[in-house]
């Protein structure tokens, strides 16, 4: 099965150049790796046609802003025929060998599956053990650098909801990677019982959340972010005590979580996740998870 690897990019060349780099001898000549450009379109060009003369199967595309937008670019402007998709950040990092056991993990019947995501902290989740049944609680260890799915299972379920996620032109700037999964297990049963958990070693690097930002920028991250994890529950109607439990968990969200992140950070989270709880937000409505 060939790999597509759709990247979202806001135009950050250095970090996209660590990242095709670490790809640079691991890839079938029938991958694929596909830069959305949604800034500096001129610069990603240069630098996917630096990686292309030396063999690596990486194109562009662009498109307006938001992450789900370009996902869904991206896999738009993949060859004919089916791949196993990935949506690595413009950020991420793939370790030797990595490649290597997602193509083994793949094979003609697979369906969807998830592997391991790190930071500069280590595991940013703890995924459960190879053969676990996916479902509505676990699903959320997997992020979307993390997620493989079938292209032809992608464009059934109507790919990323492009109203939600970083980006969005909507208050929901977080959860759509567990948002498609949740869609694609409800249309595809099967899909859940076969899902393929990647060995815990297996795995990505990449930044954490709040790596580079301001406090203002960190705690507004924090904010889009909580309104997109409750509005995803809301939306998927997850039982009323736990969305309460999730909500009143946000002012935890400094103490479970380590520096630059202080205790003060619970709050724009707790507000955050009840704003999507309650589907309607108080004050700035627009409120993006990233600008740079």
């Amino acid at each position: 099965m060939n790999l597509g690897f759709i990247v979202t990019t806001l135009g950050r060349i250095e970090p996209l150049r660590a990242l095709l780099t670490s790809l640079e001898g691991e890839l079938a000549p029938a991958d694929r790796v596909v830069l959305v450009a949604q800034g500096r379109y001129a610069e990603v060009v240069e630098l996917a046609d630096e990686y292309s003369a030396g063999g690596l199967p990486v194109i562009v595309t662009q498109s307006a802003r938001g992450a789900s937008l370009g996902r869904n670019t991206g896999v738009a402007a993949l060859p004919a025929g089916d791949f196993v998709l990935n949506f690595p950040n413009d950020t991420t990092v793939f370790p030797p060998g990595t490649v290597d056991r997602i193509r083994a993990a793949v094979g003609t019947d697979f369906l969807a599956g998830g592997f391991s995501s790190w930071d500069e902290r280590g595991p940013k989740t703890v995924l459960p053990a190879p053969g676990t049944v996916v479902d509505r609680w676990n699903v959320w260890t997997v992020i979307e650098m993390g997620i493989l799915l079938r292209r032809s299972v992608f464009e059934d379920v109507g790919g990323f909801d492009e109203g939600i996620g970083p980006g969005a032109s909507t208050p929901w700037q977080v959860a759509e990677g567990t948002d498609l999964l949740l869609r694609v297990i409800e249309r595809h049963p099967e899909a859940a019982t076969q899902f393929v958990w990647l060995p815990h070693e297996v795995h990505v690097d990449g930044i954490s959340t709040a790596f580079g930002l301001t406090t203002e920028e960190r705690r507004r991250k924090m904010r889009a972010y909580g309104r997109g994890t409750g509005r995803a529950m809301s939306a998927h109607g997850y039982p009323w005590w736990w969305r309460a439990a999730f909500t009143g968990a946000g002012l935890l969200y400094g103490v479970r979580n380590a520096a630059p992140i202080t205790l003060a950070d619970g709050w724009p989270m707790f507000v955050g996740r009840l704003e999507g709880m309650l589907g309607r937000t108080f004050g700035q409505r627009q409120m993006v998870s990233a600008t740079r």
